[in-house]
This record gives structure tokens, sequence and C-alpha cells, in this order.
């Protein structure tokens, strides 16, 4: 199976996202994660959606967020030409000993620890998948009490944007 990250403008409205995700509940599509922001037009939204599926799966996937009235546009990122990236919080028990050698880990991994408790920290992380994947690994042997996870945001690299795109694109999204 392959793993699909869609770029989709939708319209900034109320029941947009309950359409989204009712069609894929529906349909019986896999959805690895979903996230959903605001544009720099305060009237449209851009959701990115990973999915993991062949090709005709991805086929049928567009076809039907096609048929929503409120989808604008959707193209499929490449992953060679584009930037994704994952936030990542994670609460992991932390002894007065631990803390040190956690702060060593948390420094090679450029990411900070935004809360201290007296036996545990939380880590915040952006990164690729596989870093944040490297990061939860390193802390399963402190102990982790819990993670969450935002999801991928992703954008092409290079200065063309999503709205310089055609509508939909047919077998070249």
């Amino acid at each position: 199976m392959e793993r699909h990250v869609l770029s989709v403008l939708v319209s900034n409205s109320s029941g947009v996202l309950s359409r989204v995700s009712g069609l894929f509940s529906r349909r019986g599509f896999n959805i690895e994660s979903l996230t959903v922001g605001k544009t720099q037009d305060e009237n449209i939204s851009r959701m990115t959606i990973t999915l993991t599926g062949n090709d005709e799966i991805l086929d049928q996937f567009i076809k039907q967020l096609n048929k929503l009235q409120d989808v604008k546009k959707i193209i499929n990122i490449n992953s060679d030409n584009s930037v994704c990236r994952e936030l990542v919080l994670i609460k992991v028990k932390a002894s007065q000993e631990e803390r040190g050698a956690i702060n060593e880990i948390v420094n090679i991994f450029r990411c900070k620890i935004v809360d201290i408790a007296k036996e545990a920290l939380t880590i915040e992380l952006t990164g690729d998948e596989s870093k944040v994947t490297a990061l939860i690994n390193l802390m399963k042997d402190y102990g982790i009490k819990e993670i969450v996870r935002t999801g991928i945001a992703a954008i092409e690299r290079g200065s063309k944007e999503i709205s310089s795109y055609g509508d939909y694109l047919g077998k070249e999204y």
C-alpha cells in the first residue's frame, strides 16, 4: 500500500469537515491523518489528508471529494518536492536522575521541554515522520505517559502555490 498526501482547498464554512469525514467513513477509506486550518483567505481552509492505498483507491477518493460542493481544489503532494511536518507532544516519566539524559536527547533533536512536573516532562517536537518516530522510540525507555500528534501538514517546495493549479486536475493531481 502506498502513502498519499493530498492538499485540499475547501470553503471555510460550518459542516465542511463533517461532510468530508463522512465521505471517508461511508466509503471505508483508511485515513492516517487529517489536518485543517485557515489559509491567507479567510473564506478558504486547507486540509492535508494522509491516506494509504493503491492508485485505484486514490482515484476513487479524489472523485468522491470532487463531488462535494465545498471542495475547491485537490493536489497530490509529491514527497520528493514538498515539506511535510508534524507536531507531537510527548509526556514522559522523568525522575530527577533521568532529567539530564532526557534534556540531552531534547537538545540533540532540537525540540523543547514545554512543561515540567514533579515526575514528568512534556516535550514538543516538530519534524518529519522519521524524526517524530525516532524521538518516540527513545522516550519509550523512560516511560511514555501520553502522546498527542497533529498529523501531517504539507506544502510544495518552490514558488508555485496550490491556487496556481487548474480546477480538477484529473490524472495529474
